[in-house]
């Protein structure tokens, strides 16, 4: 499959053009993302099946495993292939509880840096996101200091572009007045829709909007219209959620994540999926 025939087509993200269907790489880690995967051949074949699909965009971060997906990810594919865009995050790391304690001081945001570029094998990360908020999600307040330091690795040349990811609308705005952005990585799915607004003034900018967990994370979306939809189609509910955040804004990377191959490759057909406009009207009704 070559990445023209991949469902979504293409998306500019900043300097190079990315498969809107993508790839978050977070579960590749062990459970509750620590640790090593309890399969390491299966999760490098995932890897290089995604590479085999087209797919051009993967997203990981070092607090995974902690980093854990990104030695994954360089054993898999270095040399990288060209046009591969591997997006990353800092902000939090991981304790021995397997908690995701704030790290955004501007030395602990140049620490994770270095190290994603020690370990992915790069000399320049293609995209980093300012993670902010905490597990419950976006909170309120200033992000312009750990913001301030990622423009500073930037201009050094270690970092091509930047977003922004768990953050409200307010600090979206607040980073669009520090520098450009390429994209911001929320939470969002067909129950989780706090975002439209914001989705829809980025696809006027043509910035990329990139929801993690898409189908629902930990806890996989349930609802009778998404099921009955499905049914109607002969697919999965997984599947219609999928297609519906492709067909919801032209500027909605997909990145939904898997441990296996032949997941993956259901992932990739049932994004594919094309939904009606009763589909749509159906299914937009869940969050209502």
């Amino acid at each position: 499959m070559s990445n023209a025939s991949l469902p979504g087509g293409r998306w500019k993200l900043g300097d190079s053009t990315v498969t809107r269907f993508g790839y978050g790489a977070m579960q590749l880690a062990g459970p509750w993302v620590m640790g090593p995967p309890a399969d390491h051949a299966g999760a490098v074949a995932v890897l290089r099946e995604v590479v085999e699909l087209g797919i051009t965009h993967i997203d990981t971060s070092g607090a995974y495993g902690p980093r854990v997906t990104n030695e994954l990810i360089r054993e898999a594919l270095q040399p990288y292939p060209e046009g591969l865009f591997i997006a990353t995050k800092v902000g939090a790391v991981r304790d021995t509880q397997g908690g995701w304690p704030v790290a955004r001081r501007p030395e602990d945001l140049r620490k994770q840096v270095h190290e994603d570029l020690e370990v992915l094998g790069v000399e320049t990360l293609d995209l980093v996101n300012m993670r902010m908020g905490n597990a419950e999600g976006p909170q309120p307040g200033s992000l312009a200091e750990a913001f301030g330091t990622l423009v500073e690795l930037q201009q050094e040349g270690l970092i091509r572009h930047l977003g922004v990811s768990n953050v409200t609308a307010e600090q979206v705005a607040e980073a669009q007045a520090i520098a450009p952005i390429v994209g911001v990585q929320n939470m969002y799915n067909l129950t989780h829709r706090y975002d439209d607004k914001l989705i829809d003034r980025l696809a006027a900018e043509n910035i990329a909007y990139v929801p993690f967990f898409p189908l629902g994370g930990f806890s996989p979306l349930q609802s009778e219209a998404l099921s009955a939809v499905a049914a109607r189609l002969q697919s999965t509910p997984m599947s219609v959620a999928l297609a519906w955040l492709l067909q919801r804004s032209p500027n909605i990377l997909l990145i939904a994540g898997t441990s296996k191959v032949a997941h993956l490759r259901d992932n990739v057909a049932g994004a594919g999926l094309s939904l009606s406009a009763e589909d749509l009207v159906e299914l937009d009704r869940i969050s209502r």
